[in-house]
């Protein structure tokens, strides 16, 4: 049955989608609203809203939305901050509130002036080391609910207080704790089907309730629907507008980053293109409807996204039965959730930090350019420890001014610092004609001017998924390739993974010392391209085609 609007093939993938997303975002979001400072119900509410309206308005049919760690990592530094500013929790909620209000119109406004196309000019060291900071913070700020303890809210306090863990912890807690991890760990070996996550979350909390152990709970949650919170926002003393400008800045950016990563890994699962300036919007309508309930806000959260996916989830309409599975665990098992122990809770976060922290960037730490591994280490310190804003900022400033001192050295050196090209639009070199001529149906070449750096790998990506099905072989000429960073060389290596998958052959030509280096470093020579096909020069690889593949 079709109709001009939903195609009801697609109603029984995307009700099983929805509610395997939903069950799945059920008790991250109880864990996310307790570790925002605000309570389980600040998550839940989160949840719901953009859940519902991301997946309405957005730009990815298959994304699942809500709170997630970045965010929640964010919205609980600001928590701490506006309490600082005013003494405390109930003064500082008009201005918590107005911050995640303006971080979603933020969105709203990037979505509209395009913003999208400007989020890949962030370098991969930047966001790696902030991603990995944030993983960490969730784990050092769980340590202490993980054994029954209440926590700092900084992640440097939590480090000096960490001699009272071995004189007052709580046994019951800490037992009910490491029954989460390993059931969280150990349950999908037996099956799939049902989300560890949540099996971990009830049957630790079943087990506290019936033992009868005296633990930290989450306490009363509030049943039914949520009321507007917009008051005292004309009480709001001036001076705190620099804080919510600054929060509402990073959350908005952070917000789009995150989102954004999650669409591009639907599109790779499903084989469609979102509409990257759509999502923005959708995401900041979410989040916009969410702070004037109370919620924190949320992001396209990859793990329900790929279950959404995995389960059949083909439309926006999977994302909203997420969103409206979890209103009705809020209206008719709100009450239940009380009882969950905050130790469970830890339980589920301290697997979510581990897996945020990004082991890929950090495995190559010795192996990528120095300055890019300066610059990771320092955005992951400034975040776990520091000013999250800051991190970023400075990260920012730093990897920028080590771009154009590297470009300003190969410009004396007279090299070209230009862009990507292949043969769309671009006539062959003198040396290609004849082959060209003879191959062009089976064999592409594509030429790269100027250094692999963050600001070319999208569009490098891009040209590389335009590459016609029937070509057989790739040949990337590296000839004015003088320098690689970590962000070239991982897009370089999702390239030749897509292409591989097609079954296109890559061979690269006269790679020069610095890039041959650090892809041998980082193993994509010669786990992913062999030594055999990287050739000094065009003709070689020209010989090796016409004699090896017989075309």
């Amino acid at each position: 049955m079709n109709s001009k609007f939903y195609d009801f093939k697609y109603l029984k993938g995307d009700l099983t989608g929805g509610l395997v997303a939903g069950v799945v975002a059920l008790p991250l979001a109880l864990a996310f609203g307790v570790q925002s400072g605000l309570g389980a119900i600040a998550g839940l509410y989160g949840a719901i809203a953009v859940g519902i309206f991301a997946a309405i308005f957005g730009g990815t049919a298959t994304q699942a939305s809500g709170p997630t760690g970045p965010m929640t990592v964010v919205s609980a530094a600001l928590v701490a901050a506006a309490i600082e500013f005013t003494g405390s929790l109930e003064t500082a909620m008009p201005i918590i509130i107005l911050t995640f209000l303006f971080g979603g119109i933020f969105q709203i406004v990037f979505g509209f002036l395009n913003i999208a196309n400007y989020v890949k000019y962030f370098p991969y060291p930047v966001v790696s080391g902030f991603m990995s900071g944030v993983g960490l913070i969730i784990v050092i700020l769980q340590i202490f609910p993980f054994v029954g303890l209440g926590s700092a809210k900084s992640t440097w306090l939590v480090m000096q207080d960490l001699p009272r863990l071995f004189t007052d912890f709580n046994w019951q807690a800490l037992t009910l704790g490491l029954l989460t991890v390993l059931i969280y760990y150990v349950f999908p070996y037996i099956t799939k089907a049902i989300p560890s996550a949540l099996v971990a979350l009830v049957v630790a909390s079943i087990a506290g309730y019936f033992l009868n152990w005296d633990v930290p709970i989450i306490g009363e949650i509030p049943s039914g629907l949520p009321s507007l919170k917009v008051d005292g926002f004309f009480s709001i003393d001036s001076s705190a507008y620099v804080l919510i400008g600054e929060y509402a800045t990073i959350l908005a950016i952070l917000g789009s980053i995150d989102s954004l990563l999650t669409s591009v890994i639907a599109d790779n699962m499903t084989k469609t293109k979102h509409n990257s300036n759509r999502e923005l919007i959708g995401q900041g309508i979410g989040n916009t409807i969410s702070a004037i309930f109370g919620g924190i806000p949320g992001a396209g959260a990859t793990k329900g996204t790929v279950v959404n996916i995995n389960a059949g989830g083909r439309t926006r309409v999977s994302g909203t039965i997420h969103g409206l599975f979890l209103l009705a665990v809020l209206l008719g098992l709100g009450k239940l959730a009380g009882y969950i122990p905050l130790s469970v809770l830890a339980g589920l976060l301290i697997p979510i930090g581990f897996k945020i922290v990004d082991t890929k960037g950090l495995k190559h730490l010795f192996a990528v350019p120095r300055a890019d591994a300066i610059v990771l280490i320092l955005v992951l310190l400034m975040t776990t420890f520091g000013s999250l804003i800051q991190a970023v900022g400075i990260g920012l400033l730093l990897a920028s001014l080590l771009f154009m001192k590297r470009s300003s050295d190969i410009g004396e050196e007279g090299m070209k610092v230009g862009t990507l090209a292949g043969f769309d639009g671009e006539k062959p070199w003198q040396d290609e004609v004849e082959f060209y001529n003879s191959y062009k149906d089976k064999v592409y070449i594509k030429h790269l001017y100027g250094p692999l750096f963050f600001g070319f790998t999208s569009h490098f990506q891009n040209e590389i998924k335009n590459i016609p099905e029937q070509i057989k072989a790739l040949i990337i000429r590296m000839d004015r390739v003088p320098y690689i960073d970590q962000s070239g060389l991982y897009a370089l290596e999702n390239a030749v993974m897509d292409l591989e998958k097609k079954g296109v052959q890559v061979l690269l030509t006269a790679v020069q010392e610095q890039p041959k280096d650090k892809l041998i470093s980082i193993d994509i020579v010669p786990d992913l391209i062999s030594e055999a096909h990287i050739f000094d020069n065009i003709q070689e690889a020209f010989d090796y085609l016409k004699t090896t593949l017989k075309i």
